[in-house]
């Protein structure tokens, strides 16, 4: 595979994860069009991308957030959610959200995810540990679950719960998720795309932010229909099959981001 093909096939996931990391689409985006400027200027960065993709890619951003990150914190004025979701960001401590991403979201072992950050796989696990502590201590909020698939749904509720969050309702199809946001304004919302009727999750969402702000994380097996650039990209996007760390994670980062909730 060539150098091209390599990172073609990578950048939807790293754009998603520098999303994550940043709590913005425009910052995130703008690490990792530094990242590939870096890595078109270095020739060994070059051949490992060729020869391994992944890791080493992830590993040109990793050092290039951590040379620039809290400057950036300080700096990101470009809109008012932003910029507040940047003062959130550091008062939790970054190297911790970035191994719990990097090792949920991204789903890489302890040990490639050490080579990222450049530290051992027990420091990786010991910054996973502390991030998931201060998950913990994120407040709670009612969930709404849009999901047609029961067992899927089953699982959701019950992972929610054992976070502390409860159910304001579950969905299979847009008309039903209209009829619990008539009755209840969720705090909180999980999407799938394709559901029971044919109708789609995208379109349950875009009803439910007419009528409010709302975080919301999208679920789905089919990732590559809204990592395409064409249109604003969600910054939480979990793949089914789904690990339970991942949608903790997100969860907690939309939480803790206040996602697409405008400020006063």
């Amino acid at each position: 595979m060539s150098l091209a093909d390599q990172v073609a096939a990578n950048l939807p996931y790293l754009r998603r994860y520098a999303r994550a990391l940043t709590g913005s689409q425009g910052t995130g985006d703008a690490f990792v069009r530094q990242t590939l400027e870096a890595a078109l200027a270095d020739e060994q960065l070059k051949q490992e991308l060729a020869e391994g993709g992944r890791v080493p890619l992830y590993r040109a951003f990793d050092k290039l957030w951590s040379s620039a990150h809290m400057e950036v914190a300080a700096d990101s004025g470009s809109d008012d959610h932003e910029g507040s979701a940047q003062d959130r960001l550091r008062r939790i401590t970054p190297v911790n959200r970035q191994a719990l991403l990097l090792t949920t979201l991204e789903d890489f072992s302890n040990e490639d995810a050490g080579k990222i950050m450049g530290m051992s796989a027990d420091d990786v696990a010991s910054l996973v540990s502390e991030a998931v502590s201060e998950i913990d201590r994120e407040s709670t909020t009612s969930v709404l679950i849009i999901e047609d698939e029961p067992l899927i749904s089953m699982q959701l509720e019950d992972l929610v719960r054992s976070l502390g969050h409860e159910i304001c309702g579950t969905a299979a199809t847009r008309t039903q998720a209209q009829q619990v946001v008539a009755e209840t304004r969720p705090g909180l919302v999980l999407a799938d795309i394709q559901l029971a009727d044919g109708s789609s999750g995208l379109d349950a969402v875009d009803d439910i932010l007419e009528i409010g702000s709302v975080p919301v994380i999208f679920i789905t097996a089919y990732p590559e229909r809204l990592l395409t650039g064409d249109r604003p990209e969600p910054t939480y996007l979990i793949t089914k099959p789904f690990q339970e760390a991942s949608v903790r994670t997100a969860i907690s980062q939309a939480l803790f981001f206040n996602s697409s909730r405008p400020l006063n």
